[in-house]
């Protein structure tokens, strides 16, 4: 018995020590999210840079995602030949939110050029 009491002793602390919890750390401020981009991206020349939800819409018709954070809009267009992401932030001065970024590339993912993807989108 007495070979055994320092094994039982030893699984017993285990056991505790098993049933303590880690201590969270403590809860972090949230930050605000970025007001969105600088001025200078909505000035930018690009197909589409500048353009409105409302525009796309009718270019393009209704988008195949449309998802919507604070200061974020991406917009979503999709045939069988190219994907293009708009992706659309408030302006310093303005209540619209305009395409400062454009993304298209093939059904598979490879890179394309917007300005093709987006006649393409048009052709239909």
């Amino acid at each position: 018995m007495n070979r055994l009491r320092p094994v039982l002793i030893a699984a017993l602390c285990s056991a505790v020590a098993a049933c303590g919890g880690v201590v969270p750390p403590p809860a972090t401020q949230i930050s605000r999210p970025p007001a969105g981009p600088p001025a200078s991206a909505f000035t930018r020349p690009g197909p589409l840079i500048g353009t409105d939800a409302r525009h796309l819409i009718q270019m393009f018709g209704q988008p195949r995602l449309d998802i919507r954070e604070s200061t974020m809009r991406k917009l979503q267009f999709a045939n069988g030949r190219c994907v293009l992401d708009a992706y659309l932030y408030f302006p310093p001065q303005g209540k619209e939110q305009l395409v400062t970024h454009v993304d298209a590339r093939t059904p598979t993912g490879t890179d394309i050029d917007a300005a093709s993807c987006s006649a393409a989108l048009q052709a239909k």
